[in-house]
């Protein structure tokens, strides 16, 4: 079977990394990643694993290719004209592909994606079966244009239920309810930094995107330093700060390095480097708790069961931790909730004294959450 996956921004963000090396693993197909930064995934190895290439090629000005796209523009009014050629590799390699896998996870949750759109109107035109693959979507966005895209795919795999039940009452019975692909992602446990002790530890992660969405100017980080605090004056846990995407316009290591900084001299804190997605969910592992920013962090600890508390700002979170626990209630922290600089501490004493009750419910629920994920590929049949 070969398969094409796109878009995919590349493995800067770990929760894209994950999301390809799981779909590799359950699939065992034939794939083909177009990736917006090939060069990422190569650092990190999805090369071994599938056929990295550009998900765009540079447009020559003496090309007839582009005096077609002029000719169209100019007396066609054809506003896609030049995007057709920019995103000529992706629509090339989908004429051979038996289906083509919008991934991402999240990729409806930002704004308008057009240039998925265009992709999969140029896809269908000749045939093409695009899936859906593992996302969530903002219940109030399925309308308009979007909801006509949707329409288009062959399946729709919303990795939650919040999303699954808004396909469905939206008319989308294609939509099928099947866990993120990641609960799948292997671990790699590479030797323990100082200060990291194995199953007493708390790992914090830290996205610049949540602190987009506060509600009050620096109440993000301060719930996170007054945090830290407890644990260190109130515990025996040590922390480990876990980034999870390292992007240049959107690193975790940026927010995190301040809270090393702030307390760096207790002899209680590390700093992960950065790590393949794997490497990672190998610390997210030994953690005791994890705080988690990143829906993929979270989906790390979750799957190793690790009780998390997620910093959530979206559909995602709420989804996935209500499939797990029944409710989302105390399992995630919307951002835009925090006011006081003690919400996220009295969060954490929560999950604390909930820690067994937690555990156990992850034991009973990851088996079967981890074969859903396995059995995906009977779709493929259908």
């Amino acid at each position: 079977m070969k398969l094409v996956l796109y878009p995919h921004g590349g493995s800067g963000n770990h929760g894209c990394e994950a999301i390809v090396r799981s779909t590799c693993k359950i699939t065992q197909a034939n794939v083909t990643l177009f990736s917006a930064s090939p060069e990422e995934d190569k650092k990190v190895g999805l090369d071994a694993i599938c056929n990295v290439q550009s998900d765009h090629c540079p447009i020559s000005h003496f090309s007839l290719q582009y005096l077609k796209a002029i000719f169209q523009t100019k007396f066609y009014s054809d506003t896609t004209a030049y995007d057709r050629i920019h995103f000529s590799p992706v629509l090339k390699a989908a004429k051979t592909a038996d289906y083509i896998l919008s991934i991402g996870g999240d990729n409806y949750c930002y704004g308008v994606p057009k240039f998925i759109y265009l992709v999969n109107k140029e896809i269908r035109k000749k045939g093409g079966k695009t899936i859906l693959w593992g996302c969530s979507v903002e219940p109030d966005s399925i309308k308009g244009e979007m909801l006509e895209d949707l329409q288009g795919y062959t399946h729709i795999i919303a990795r939650e239920s919040i999303t699954y039940q808004a396909m469905k009452e939206k008319g989308l019975k294609q939509a099928i309810l099947i866990p993120d692909p990641a609960f799948q992602l292997k671990r790699i446990d590479l030797p323990l930094p100082d200060n990291f002790m194995e199953g007493n530890t708390v790992g914090i992660n830290v996205s610049p995107m949540i602190i987009g969405y506060e509600s009050n100017k620096g109440v993000t980080l301060q719930n996170y330093i007054e945090l830290i605090n407890y644990i260190i004056t109130q515990t025996d846990m040590q922390i480990a700060l876990i980034p999870h995407v390292v992007w240049s316009n959107n690193d975790d290591r940026i927010p995190l390095k301040i809270l090393y900084d702030k307390f760096k001299d207790t002899g209680r804190i590390c700093m992960i480097e950065d790590h393949t997605a794997e490497e990672l969910k190998g610390y997210i592992a030994r953690c005791r708790f994890l705080i988690a920013a990143r829906t993929h962090a979270s989906i790390a600890a979750y799957s190793e069961r690790i009780p998390t508390l997620v910093i959530g700002y979206s559909v995602k979170a709420k989804g996935i931790a209500q499939d797990l626990f029944g409710t989302y209630e105390k399992y995630v922290l919307p951002v835009q909730s925090l006011k006081k600089k003690d919400d996220m501490t009295e969060a954490f004493k929560w999950l604390q004294a909930n820690e067994s009750n937690i555990k156990q419910q992850l034991d009973t629920i990851i088996p079967n959450i981890k074969e859903q994920v396995s059995n995906i590929n009977r779709i493929f049949d259908r």
